[in-house]
């Protein structure tokens, strides 16, 4: 990569739209950050903040816990 060429970084989506809580019962928004396999997106293909990343992914073991996102797909 040239170093005249610039690399756009992924924003937060969270921070973008001003959200403060992250609901773990909103099981749409949370299939976002989990990938094919059902495993929690890693923060630098998510593009979230760390602090954001952090919530989304407590927020994804207890929606799995409720049943609500899988743990394994077939």
């Amino acid at each position: 990569m040239n170093t005249t060429e610039t690399v756009k970084e992924k924003q937060c989506y969270f921070c973008i739209n001003g959200i403060n809580e992250i609901d773990y019962k909103d099981a749409q928004v949370l299939r976002r950050f989990i990938s094919s396999y059902a495993k929690i997106a890693p923060q630098r293909r998510s593009g979230l903040c760390a602090k954001h990343q952090r919530k989304v992914a407590q927020a994804v073991k207890r929606a799995r816990y409720m049943s609500l996102l899988p743990y394994v797909i077939k």
